[in-house]
C-alpha cells in the first residue's frame, strides 16, 4: 500500500511540476497566454523562427522567465533533498541545509562582492563565485571545529555549526558597516532573505548537475541512512560505518549547500519544512522521501517565486520571505498535528 502511495503521489507532483512551470513562464507582471508560451518555447528549442512582433514576448519567456522557473525547480528540489539528509546526519528534526554554517560563509564571500566589489572581473559570476568559496572556507572551518577522536558526532556537528555561523553573521555585520555604499546594506539583506531575481541559462548548468547527482547518491544511500537514523550503535550493529557515512553526507550537503545559496542567496524554511510534509504523504523510509522530496521542494520553491514577483509588481519580494511566511504556520501546524512524530514519521 505504501509502495502504491508513494507511486501515486510521484505522479500527481510530476504532473502538476509540469503544469507549475508553465504557470510560472506564463505568468507574471505581463500575462503571456499559454498559446504563445508554448509556441516561444518550441520555436526556441527546435531553432524556429518567430515575427518581429513577438520578439518582446520571446525574449521575456526565454531569457527571463524560463532560466529563472527552471532555477526555481533545480534549487527548490535540492534545498529538500539535502534538508532530509542533514536531518539524518545530524539525527535532528530541526536540522536544515543551513544549520551547519555552509550559508552563512557564503554570505560573507557575497557580502564582500557587494561592499568592496571582490572578484569585480568575474562580471555577473562574481557572486556566485564568491559565495561558493565562502560556502568552501566555512565547510573547511566547520569540519575542522567538529571533528574529534570519536569522529564527527551529530551534536558536536550541530554546535559547531550554529556558532561559527553566529561568527561568519559578525563578520558579515562588519563588512557592511565598513561600507562606503550606503546601499550596500539592503542589496545584502536582499540577498540573504534570497532571490531568484538574477537567474539566468548560466545559473543552471552546475546547480542542475550537482543536485541530480545528490539526489542519485542519496538515493543509494537510503538504506544506510534508515539506519543511521536509529544511532550509531544501531548501525554499527547492522554493519554500517556511521562514522565514515557522516563525513561523506556532510561533504555532499555542504557542497550543494554552497552551490545553491551561491546561485539564490539563503532561502530558508525549504530544507526544514518539506521533508516533514513529505514523511505524512508517504512515511518514513528514505528512498520514498527521497523520491517526493525533490518534487514537493521544486513545486514549493516554483509558486513561492512567481509569487514573490507578482504580488507587488513591479517590485519585488526576496522569495525566502515566502517561504517563510508559508514556512511558520505549517510548521507549527505540524508540531500541533496529533501523532507526527518529527522525524521518525507517522
Amino acid at each position: 500500500m505504501t509502495r502504491a502511495r508513494t507511486a501515486t503521489v510521484v505522479l500527481v507532483l510530476s504532473g502538476f511540476l509540469v503544469l507549475s512551470i508553465l504557470a510560472g513562464i506564463a505568468l507574471g507582471p505581463t500575462v503571456v497566454p499559454l498559446g504563445d508560451v508554448a509556441r516561444f518555447l518550441w520555436a526556441a528549442l527546435t531553432g524556429g523562427t518567430i515575427s518581429a512582433d513577438d520578439v518582446t514576448g520571446y525574449s521575456v519567456v526565454w531569457n527571463v522567465r524560463t532560466p529563472r522557473v527552471l532555477l526555481a525547480v533545480v534549487v527548490g528540489a535540492g534545498l529538500s533533498v539535502v534538508g532530509v539528509a542533514i536531518q539524518a546526519l545530524v539525527r535532528n528534526a530541526l536540522a536544515d541545509p543551513f544549520v551547519l554554517g555552509i550559508s552563512s560563509g557564503a554570505s560573507v564571500g557575497a557580502t564582500a562582492v557587494v561592499v568592496f566589489g571582490v572578484f569585480a572581473g568575474l562580471g555577473v559570476f562574481a557572486l556566485s563565485a564568491a559565495a561558493f568559496l565562502g560556502a568552501l572556507g566555512a565547510t573547511v572551518l566547520v569540519y575542522a571545529a567538529a571533528s574529534s577522536r570519536l569522529g564527527l558526532t551529530p551534536l558536536r556537528l550541530v554546535l559547531t555549526g550554529v556558532a561559527l555561523a553566529y561568527g561568519f553573521q559578525a563578520v558579515m555585520s562588519v563588512l557592511v558597516f565598513m561600507s562606503p555604499n550606503g546601499e550596500a546594506a539592503r542589496t545584502v539583506l536582499f540577498w540573504l532573505l534570497g532571490s531568484l531575481g538574477a537567474a539566468g541559462w548560466h545559473s543552471l548548468p552546475a546547480a542542475s548537475v550537482v543536485v541530480v547527482v545528490a539526489i542519485a547518491v542519496l538515493l543509494r544511500l537510503s538504506r544506510p541512512l534508515d539506519v543511521l537514523s536509529m544511532g550509531d550503535e544501531s548501525a554499527a550493529s547492522l554493519g554500517v560505518d556511521a562514522a565514515a557515512l557522516r563525513r561523506g553526507l556532510f561533504v555532499l550537503t555542504a557542497a550543494v549547500t554552497g552551490l545553491l545559496v551561491a546561485v539564490s542567496g539563503a532561502i530558508g524554511f525549504v530544507g526544514l519544512v518539506l521533508p516533514h510534509v513529505v514523511r505524512i504523504l508517504v512515511g518514513s523510509g528514505h528512498r520514498r522521501v527521497l523520491m517526493v522530496a525533490p518534487l514537493a521542494g521544486a513545486c514549493f520553491l516554483l509558486w513561492a517565486d512567481l509569487l514573490s514577483r507578482t504580488l507587488f509588481a513591479p517590485e519585488e519580494l526576496p522569495v525566502g520571505v515566502l517561504t517563510a511566511l508559508v514556512g511558520v504556520p505549517v510548521f507549527i501546524a505540524l508540531m500541533r498535528r496529533r501523532g507526527y512524530l518529527f522525524g521518525g514519521g507517522r
